[in-house]
């Protein structure tokens, strides 16, 4: 049994079973994935893939019992690598977080900042995407860490962590006959046309869920991934904008006006995820703790610690 076995048997099973992906990933041949995974079946005395042909289709009942233990063996290699990497240097090494734009461009300059100055040897990468790709990003182990909102939640081979709540407000330039209103209804909302974020983006279900209930069907015009985007088009006149709050800055935006949305829109969660048993490089704690102080090295080590129990009932995530 070698790395490069357990290795094929796990690509195999992240890129759905197919061969031709999963060499591609290894940077081998599809040939040398096969027989690598069954050289590995062999030496075990039991199939873990079903096939048809040449084509894995699925897991046998022995696949389902091993290969999470091949995922496990494969993650502990990697947490001895970074326990060593600590050892090594402890304040220099990379930090990739994938997130949303909206936490990128809003919420994380403050955190970078800060951390920054701290950990001015540390490489910082994000990936922006959209939410199930953040997902991926941290699954596979691309991403350190995935910052974004429900999505993650969702994500039950993760662990995630809620950090703040937020809303959506409404913007409009100051002459729009919106602005004049206090406490706008849905009916207000519907009499013009809305631009917002794309269904999967920053809270985007929670608005259509509203309108659905009311019994209200929008005009929403264009759809964005960007606050900024959808900014720009408010500004010219394209429609209202409602957006998250926190990409709503009254210096910079001083030509719109936000009106608050919380009794409208439902709050949204923004989440921190990693991947359950994973051994992070200490510095990222601290990137955590800056994001979320509720979330110190004590507190993500006590549902660590849990979930390899496999009681998570003592720890609410």
């Amino acid at each position: 049994m070698n790395l490069q076995q357990l290795r094929a048997v796990r690509e195999a099973t992240h890129q759905g079973f197919n061969l031709s992906v999963a060499a591609v990933v290894l940077h081998t041949t599809q040939p040398a994935v096969s027989r690598q995974i069954r050289e590995l079946e062999q030496e075990l005395g039991v199939e873990l893939f079903t096939r048809r042909g040449k084509r894995l289709t699925g897991y046998t009942a022995a696949g389902r019992e091993i290969v999470p233990i091949v995922e496990r063996l494969l993650q502990e290699q990697a947490n001895l690598r970074t326990a060593a990497a600590d050892f090594r240097q402890r304040d220099a090494g990379e930090l990739v977080v994938a997130t949303t734009h909206t936490q990128a461009r809003y919420a994380l300059p403050r955190v970078v900042a800060q951390f920054r100055r701290k950990f001015p040897q540390v490489k910082l990468a994000f990936h922006q995407s959209e939410p199930q790709r953040i997902v991926d990003a941290v699954r596979s182990g691309e991403a350190d860490i995935g910052i974004a909102t429900e999505s993650l939640a969702r994500a039950t081979d993760l662990l995630s962590f809620p950090c703040y709540t937020w809303n959506h407000v409404v913007v409009a330039p100051p002459d729009h006959p919106l602005a004049k209103v206090n406490r706008p209804t849905l009916e207000d909302l519907a009499q013009y046309p809305i631009v917002t974020y794309e269904v999967i983006f920053t809270g985007r279900p929670h608005i259509d869920e509203a309108f659905a209930r009311a019994g209200i069907q929008p005009d929403i015009v264009l759809t964005a991934l960007d606050s900024d985007v959808i900014k720009t088009y408010v500004r010219e006149g394209l429609g209202i904008g409602i957006i998250a709050a926190m990409a709503f800055d009254p210096r910079a935006d001083s030509d719109l006006v936000a009106l608050d949305a919380a009794h409208l829109f439902a709050s949204n969660m923004t989440r921190l995820a990693i991947r359950r048993g994973v051994e992070l490089r200490s510095y990222v704690y601290d990137f955590i703790e800056l994001f979320a102080p509720t979330l110190t090295h004590a507190t993500i080590m006590q549902a660590l610690r849990a979930q390899k129990s496999g009681d998570l009932s003592a720890y609410s995530i």
